[in-house]
């Protein structure tokens, strides 16, 4: 019954229960924000890079190709030391003056939010470039026809995408997004080798 309850135990701790759907809060918003702001920001940039007049197109897949090729867990252990006190992101702030002291981004128990918006925002520039290709070679499969007539009818760029990119582009990537949001809330590396499990929650009862 106890872990069951809502009520807090002594000291103002939290119970079994408040723990639980807390945890669970942050898993279903990360899992959700982790999924489509790849899948999104992903599709853009491979629109961007594969609209006509873009120069440097293999280049610029190259570039974003690179990030793949590096281990993951080497890549977040890097921007972990980037992003700690003592590290070069508040180091240039701190120089530049726009901050007057070092910001704890991953262990400020004051500010939970601050670390689960960096490790989401890290798990973009993580994620961006492997979405980059998924989206990449489906788009070349949509028939250049159907752009051209919807031109021809008025369409314009959103209407276009709407209409005709992002209706095939989920018909085909269904059983991925589904896979992927599962994959996330499972995802275990991210989280861990940015912030060690950090900011602690001091009125959990663990």
């Amino acid at each position: 019954a106890s872990m069951l309850s809502w009520a807090g135990g002594s000291g103002g701790s939290q119970s079994y229960a408040a723990t639980f759907c807390e945890v669970l809060l942050w898993t279903l918003i990360w899992a959700f924000f982790a999924t489509f702001t790849n899948y999104f920001l992903g599709m853009f940039v491979a629109m961007a890079i594969n609209k006509k007049g873009i120069k440097f197109k293999k280049g610029w897949r190259t570039i974003l190709v690179l990030t793949i090729a590096i281990p993951q867990f080497i890549s977040l252990l890097y921007v972990s030391k980037m992003f700690a006190k003592n590290g070069i992101i508040n180091g240039f702030l701190l120089d530049m003056g726009w901050i007057t002291q070092a910001i704890d981004f991953f262990g400020d128990a004051s500010r939970p939010w601050l670390a689960r918006v960096t490790v989401i925002l890290i798990n973009i520039w993580i994620g961006i470039p492997y979405l980059m290709l998924i989206t990449t070679g489906i788009l070349m499969n949509i028939p250049a026809d159907i752009y051209e007539s919807a031109k021809i009818d008025g369409a314009s760029g959103w209407q276009q995408y709407r209409k005709i990119t992002l209706p095939y582009m989920l018909f085909v990537t269904g059983p991925y997004l589904l896979t992927s949001f599962t994959g996330n809330m499972n995802n275990f590396n991210v989280i861990y080798l940015l912030t060690a499990g950090a900011p602690t929650n001091a009125a959990a009862s663990l």
